[in-house]
């Protein structure tokens, strides 16, 4: 008789732990989805901070930006006077003397 009481109540305290780890485990994923939705929200924000970020740094944008400030943007070195692979000002020149 003693030992049908022990295993029942060793039963009913396995059951308790169980159905106490099933209760957590259902709050953990309410707290997972909670958490999931609140990073979609955060990247969709990011996201629209990105695009407007493009926007106002896409290269019309920028050159309305300086054509309305009336800022001179002059290069200080021409695409045909430099190479990258000669660091002098004129490559044709520095390979002529050969």
């Amino acid at each position: 008789m003693i030992k049908l009481l022990i295993c029942l109540l060793s039963g009913v305290a396995v059951a308790l732990f169980m159905l106490n780890l099933r209760h957590q485990e259902l709050e953990l994923r309410h707290q997972n989805a909670e958490l999931h939705d609140h990073i979609k929200n955060q990247q969709a924000k990011l996201w629209s901070q990105q695009l407007q970020i493009s926007e106002f740094t896409a290269p019309n944008a920028i050159n309305a930006t300086v054509k309305g400030q009336k800022i001179d943007m002059v290069p200080r070195f021409s695409a045909r006077n430099t190479s990258w692979i000669d660091p002098s000002p004129e490559p044709d020149k520095a390979h002529h003397g050969h």
